[in-house]
């Protein structure tokens, strides 16, 4: 009997790139350590929604690009993308960590310990918009990946929490593909295309959306 395909982990999605370049991308990915892959594993079996690694170079390159010292993250789950963002911003740097999901925190709060890189995260459990929204202060990163009908309202909260020069980065916004439907019905799928034209449109911001995984949008505020 001809061996049947591996079953591909929900982070390595599909339907945006080509199947074959998809799989070169990510073959040439170097191993990640042990927290990173016990993570990925973990999210594999229980369909926990991360990154993935190829996302997670990304933002981590971002941070070490920009020289972020300060990244505020919504909707961190059990803190994989935190942890990229947590290596990249180094010593001094912080990453605001915030999920609505008590046992998400607790997991993540292990395995930020086991990274080594507890002291550079502060960690809240809550609607990621209401801690937002209570910040005064300007961040080098903001990154976005709460509920997808939130997204407009994100993008209102975001900017002018954002420095000059910041990034304002989110995931999901080619949605499996769905943005490109000549009619989408559901809520989410309208909600990010109300966003992408929303960060297109803004004189504020420069933005790309890169078609890598489920689409990552990079905005820089001018």
């Amino acid at each position: 009997m001809p061996k049947s395909k591996a079953t591909k982990p929900d982070w390595q999605m599909s339907g945006i790139t080509a199947g074959p370049v998809e799989d070169y991308l990510y073959s040439m990915l170097p191993p990640r350590d042990e927290v990173l892959t016990k993570m990925e594993e973990e999210a594999a079996k229980r369909k926990i929604p991360i990154v993935g690694p190829a996302v997670g170079r990304i933002l981590h390159q971002l941070a070490l690009m920009t020289g972020a010292k300060t990244v505020f993250e919504m909707g961190s789950a059990i803190g994989y993308s935190t942890i990229w963002w947590a290596r990249a911003v180094g010593e001094g740097g912080l990453v605001f960590y915030t999920d609505g999901d008590r046992k998400n925190a607790e997991e993540a709060r292990g395995y930020f310990e086991k990274a080594g890189v507890a002291s550079r995260i502060n960690m809240t459990t809550g609607d990621a918009l209401e801690v937002l929204s209570e910040h005064k202060q300007e961040f080098d990163i903001i990154f976005n990946d709460v509920d997808k009908e939130d997204y407009p309202r994100v993008f209102r909260l975001a900017l002018p929490r954002l420095r000059r020069g910041g990034l304002f980065v989110t995931d999901n916004v080619l949605w499996s593909g769905k943005v490109a439907q000549k009619t989408p019905q559901d809520a989410s799928t309208k909600a990010i295309l109300e966003f992408n034209r929303l960060l297109y449109n803004s004189p504020d911001l420069f933005t790309t959306i890169l078609p890598i995984r489920d689409g990552v949008a990079v905005a820089v505020k001018r």
